[in-house]
């Protein structure tokens, strides 16, 4: 269920992200529509890019369930993309992602899981990150699957289609890796444009 709330001096981006936060943690909350929540999501990124925002890669770390997401698509006469309207998750669904410093966390290296929670199964893919503070920058890879079905795992070993070996991940330039450019990091949410060009949006588990 959206609610049809707009920009005003008293609801700013950062007001409606956090208002979106609840509303979707919240059974039965009206979160914003699609169209408003990706306009004050792009209001944010364009406020981190002016203002020069630097997140340290510690106020990423934990686990944060995937709540709103947007798709692209290509412009052929244009060159580049656009943003898609948008959707808000199922709740009969989890999606999340967790971040956890495998180093010191100056380093800004750690380990990525990305897990899908459908009825009894579960699907978990990990990682290795590499963090760049200075773009907010977080470069990923995926190297391991583990899939379990009513708690029991049924699936657990390397997976091929990783980029490179993990040895040689933090070798790698960011730009050539898949990446996600992070613009709204607090406590409570975190947002970040994908290297593909689409729009996402977590609120911390609790």
């Amino acid at each position: 269920m959206t609610a049809d709330l707009k920009f005003t001096p008293r609801i700013d981006f950062v007001t409606l992200l956090s208002y979106a936060a609840v509303a979707y943690r919240r059974q039965g909350g009206r979160c914003p529509s699609a169209e408003i929540l990706v306009n004050a999501l792009l209001k944010a990124e364009k406020s981190a890019k002016q203002q020069r925002l630097t997140y340290p890669f510690e106020s990423l770390l934990g686990k944060w369930q995937l709540s709103f997401v947007t798709g692209t698509n290509k412009v052929r006469k244009r060159g580049g993309i656009l943003l898609g309207k948008g959707f808000y998750v199922p709740k009969f669904i989890t999606v999340s992602v967790s971040f956890n410093a495998t180093l010191s966390e100056d380093s800004g290296r750690g380990e990525i899981a990305n897990q899908v929670e459908f009825g009894p199964v579960l699907l978990k893919l990990t990682g290795p990150v590499q963090y760049s503070t200075k773009k907010n920058l977080l470069a990923f890879d995926f190297n391991h699957m583990v899939i379990s079905l009513f708690g029991r795992v049924v699936y657990n070993r390397p997976i091929r289609f990783g980029k490179v070996k993990t040895e040689d991940f933090y070798n790698q330039p960011i730009a050539k890796l898949p990446f996600f450019g992070f613009f709204s990091v607090t406590k409570d949410f975190i947002a970040a444009r994908g290297r593909g060009g689409g729009l996402a949006f977590w609120i911390r588990e609790t």
